[in-house]
């Protein structure tokens, strides 16, 4: 496929999260090019998905070409969790041109991860729940795909799964700064308290009679986060951090980060309580 400036980060930064992807700078006058381009459709069409060719002309994107540098042509740079990782520039012996290519295609457990995400952007769930079944057969410490089965047995109201997936992390995961597993133990946690919690009106009400019951608003927090609704959450997260950052540890600020994580996918949101929270610091 071809891309230009405005399509470049869907067609390549977002799509080489999912699966590798090159991207071959060329022009309709380059000899050299014509020999290459083919080439790599081939292999693309042989590799059935596993990776993505994108082609840039550089006569009518000239600035792309400036941005990534490319001086001389074809120039083919490879991609991959949104950055790029590899590149070469003129042409390779189709053997060489494998060997470039397989470095970059996940193997193992790591393809099996790429499955399951690119099944659960397509909303197939249950090929992804079996793609991440697969990859932890084959790697059982691979913690980022237990994270991801975690998340979506989190997503699919089936707790219990997602406490016994936990029990199953590696000690470097559960006892480190991992982000990712913070935020689920936020969630977790906040699910537990939401068991024993009065009904959220209740809360609501007894909060806005006594707003300095931080207590009363960490619980109300812990309700919104456990519904999943991560605004409300913050807005009395960020009234702990304004009128006592000492209040358990700190547990405002601490929390309204994790929720940041679980919020990722709602990037507005995020931005507008990240800034709140910065000017709260200040």
């Amino acid at each position: 496929m071809d891309t230009t400036l405005a399509t470049f980060e869907k067609d390549v930064i977002t799509a080489s999260t999912l699966a590798p992807v090159l991207v071959d700078f060329w022009a309709p006058w380059c000899g050299p090019c014509k020999t290459l381009g083919p080439m790599l459709e081939k292999l693309e069409a042989e590799a059935g998905g596993k990776w993505k060719l994108v082609k840039v002309n550089v006569d009518e994107n000239q600035e792309l070409a400036a941005h990534f540098q490319v001086r001389s042509i074809p120039h083919v740079m490879a991609f991959a969790d949104g950055r790029p990782v590899d590149q070469f520039v003129g042409v390779l012996p189709e053997g060489q041109l494998r060997e470039f290519i397989e470095r970059l295609v996940p193997q193992g457990a790591d393809a099996a991860r790429l499955e399951a995400q690119a099944a659960l952007a397509e909303g197939r769930r249950d090929e992804a729940y079996e793609a991440l079944q697969a990859a932890l057969a084959i790697d059982p410490g691979f913690d980022e795909a237990r994270l991801d089965r975690i998340e979506m047995l989190l997503d699919d109201n089936r707790i219990d799964e997602a406490r016994n997936e936990v029990d199953l992390l590696s000690p470097k995961t559960t006892q480190g700064i991992d982000a990712r597993f913070n935020a689920i133990k936020t969630r977790l946690d906040a699910v537990d308290a939401a068991a024993d919690l009065p009904p959220t009106d209740a809360l609501e009400a007894h909060v806005a009679s006594h707003p300095e019951d931080l207590e009363a608003r960490f619980d109300l927090a812990s309700a919104f986060i456990a519904r999943r609704k991560y605004a409300g959450a913050l807005e009395h997260l960020l009234a702990i951090v304004q009128t006592d950052r000492t209040f358990r540890d700190d547990i405002g600020r601490k929390t309204m980060l994790s929720v940041f994580d679980l919020a990722a996918h709602q990037p507005e949101l995020v931005a507008q309580w990240r800034r709140k929270l910065s000017a709260a610091l200040n």
